[in-house]
């Protein structure tokens, strides 16, 4: 989904207005830098709502906005989807939690929108829009989770970066479904990436920063109802998605570690390699103290486009594993916790814990990376030995005899590797 160029198009205007940037003056005072306000409460309803709302009702087709538009918000969305119809002449149906404050129920009602209250959460909301628009037949109008209001909402970071420029350090976003967040962050890292953009979310209804942690989407039973506006169980699919390839990167300073923090055992285990750079060559070395004194770097060229690392992925999954691979994989994993069972007793008092499920789960696949790019359709022991040290070598933790005796990782999973039997 190109999101720039949905957002370069988006129609927005007929009923939202270009909001300024104001100066929170006494606040960058006291923190010593500039903050500045995107006057979204400016907007005819009083909230970027709008810009989603319009934007996906005017993609609609007339046949689909004859039969009539539904909503499900705790206001805001509410509001601009009830002004949105009304412009358009489209009647609308607005399903809201019953929690929700009487001056918004009102400012609905007054855009001329039927009101349905049920539940007390977003969540339950849209429970009761998806009856409805079975039942009803009418066209539901998502307040997130859809390509053309997050395009709407991205209007909000093209007006930012167009007004303030590169004056702009870093963007802070309120996430609830994450409608908002993804419009102005996929706009913005695209015509200018090193603007930060950050997602701000109450504690008590955190589901985005939880299903980032957990690399899934997660549902909160109970999301807290003080701030309705971002009372959300779940982040949207769209919202939430990654753009692929995705790839998570990290680098270790081998000798240098005082005042960094180190990533617990969990997390580590959550990067599927860990590469060991060395030094460079002396010409290779000559070769960088030239071009830094010359000024002169080679450029990168693209050798490959994003689209073929996705399908180079997909065909990486076809390639054939026989059962003595992956009982040989799955000794390899365990010789790193039960050395004794492999003849290992000499390495064990220097493992205080070995390699995770996680660990068998990543040999596996790298082993059929390695045979794709070796152009085999098939797996050999030689491919799991040749990525093994990079998929174990942070997995295993050492114990203080160890590090006492110099013993490294990589010695450890060499004796394995010599000990544990190839099929």
């Amino acid at each position: 989904m190109n999101y720039l160029i949905k957002t370069l198009n988006a129609s927005v205007y007929d009923v939202a207005v270009k909001t300024p940037l104001d100066e929170a003056a006494e606040l960058s005072k006291r923190m010593g830098v500039k903050f500045l306000l995107k006057r979204e409460d400016l907007q005819p309803v009083h909230s970027y709502k709008i810009r989603g709302a319009y934007n996906k009702m005017r993609s609609l087709p007339a046949e689909a906005l004859r039969k009539g538009v539904l909503a499900a918000s705790a206001g805001n969305h509410a509001q601009g989807v009830a002004l949105s119809a009304k412009k358009l002449g489209v009647k609308a149906t607005i399903v809201m939690p019953e929690t929700t404050p009487e001056i918004k129920i009102n400012a609905v009602k007054a855009y001329g929108a039927e009101i349905v209250l049920h539940g007390v959460s977003y969540s339950d909301c849209a429970e009761e829009a998806a009856r409805l628009v079975k039942t009803l037949g009418l066209t539901f109008i998502p307040p997130y989770d859809d390509p053309d209001v997050i395009a709407g909402q991205g209007t909000v970071g093209r007006e930012i970066i167009d007004d303030a420029g590169a004056d702009i350090d870093a963007i802070f976003v309120p996430i609830g479904g994450g409608g908002l967040a993804a419009g102005v962050s996929s706009y913005v890292k695209k015509v200018r990436p090193s603007v930060k953009v950050y997602g701000v979310e109450p504690e008590d209804s955190d589901c985005m920063y939880r299903s980032i942690k957990a690399g899934r989407r997660v549902t909160l039973e109970t999301p807290g109802l003080f701030a309705d506006g971002v009372c959300v169980k779940k982040p949207g699919e769209e919202t939430f998605r990654l753009p692929q390839p995705f790839l998570v990167m990290a680098t270790q300073n081998p000798i240098e570690q005082e005042g960094t923090y180190p990533l617990p055992e969990a997390q580590l285990d959550r990067f599927m390699l860990k590469v060991v750079v060395t030094y460079p060559k002396r010409e290779e070395e000559r070769q960088i103290v030239r071009m830094n004194n010359l000024g002169e770097f080679p450029k990168a060229e693209a050798v490959i486009k994003p689209e073929d690392i996705v399908r180079a992925r997909e065909v990486v999954k076809e390639v054939y594993m026989d059962e003595k691979i992956e009982r040989y994989i799955v000794d390899l994993v365990y010789a790193t916790r039960t050395p004794d069972e492999y003849n290992l007793g000499k390495i064990a008092n220097y493992i205080s814990y070995g390699a995770s499920p996680r660990a068998s789960i990543s040999l596996a696949a790298a082993s059929k990376a390695y045979a794709f790019i070796k152009r085999r359709g098939y797996v050999i022991p030689e491919d799991v030995r040749a990525v093994c040290f990079e998929v174990l070598r942070h997995r295993i933790g050492l114990t203080y005899e160890a590090e006492a005796e110099n013993i490294t990782t990589d010695q450890i999973i060499s004796e394995i590797i010599n000990a544990v039997e190839v099929p």
